[in-house]
């Protein structure tokens, strides 16, 4: 019987998909979190064969959690489940040591599916995500204004970019208007840029908004 763990902020959506791992043989969902401070907690303590992760959490985002268990439990196998488009964070989440990546749209159908693939040993991606890795691999050295972000500040950057404003983000992801103005801070120090509305001019020209 393989262990899993989901790690979610909504629990209507760890439900939807602990039932429809549950409903394969083979398959055990041994806990869940609906953030990542307890997530990490939990798998310091118990062993399982499978992690499937949020990005966007309280407590601590999945990229950040992520690093984090590929250093403590580095033969832990982990998906990347998330509402973000691919091309947004599955390659910093790859790069992170991520054993596959699929949207919360796509899954209902390529879950299980995507879950065997990792826990045989393979990594699970997209043919879209297959060709911007290509891509990637190509550019040179030079990285992109946003490649300089943090995983964090990348997060952010993104909810900039929507148009949201620092108290609603502060919101949703759960740290204080301060944090939010301090990662503005440093994004447009970065980036050099110098207001909100660059971040979106820039978001919008590189093609990281829907």
């Amino acid at each position: 019987m393989k262990q899993i763990f989901i790690a979610d902020d909504h629990g209507l959506i760890r439900e939807g998909f602990k039932r429809l791992i549950e409903a394969e043989v083979g398959l055990e969902v041994i806990g869940e979190s609906d953030n990542g401070l307890d997530a990490l907690s939990f798998l310091r303590e118990h062993d399982c064969d499978l992690l499937v992760l949020d990005i966007s959490m309280p407590g601590k985002n999945g990229l950040e959690l992520l690093k984090e268990l590929k250093v403590l439990r580095p033969g832990l196998k982990v998906l990347i489940l998330t509402m973000h488009p691919e091309d947004r964070f599955a390659l910093r989440a790859l790069r992170a040591g991520a054993d596959g990546y699929l949207t919360k749209v796509s899954a209902p159908k390529e879950l299980i599916k995507a879950i065997e693939k990792v826990l045989n040993g393979g990594k699970y991606i997209t043919e879209s995500l297959a060709e911007q890795l290509a891509t990637h691999l190509d550019l040179s050295a030079r990285k992109a204004g946003h490649e300089l972000l943090s995983d964090r500040e990348f997060e952010v950057f993104i909810l900039l970019a929507e148009g949201k404003g620092v108290a609603e983000i502060a919101d949703q992801i759960h740290l204080s208007q301060s944090t939010i103005n301090t990662y503005r801070a440093r994004i447009l120090e970065k980036m050099g840029l110098r207001s909100n509305a660059d971040i979106i001019h820039y978001a919008l020209r590189n093609n990281l908004l829907d």
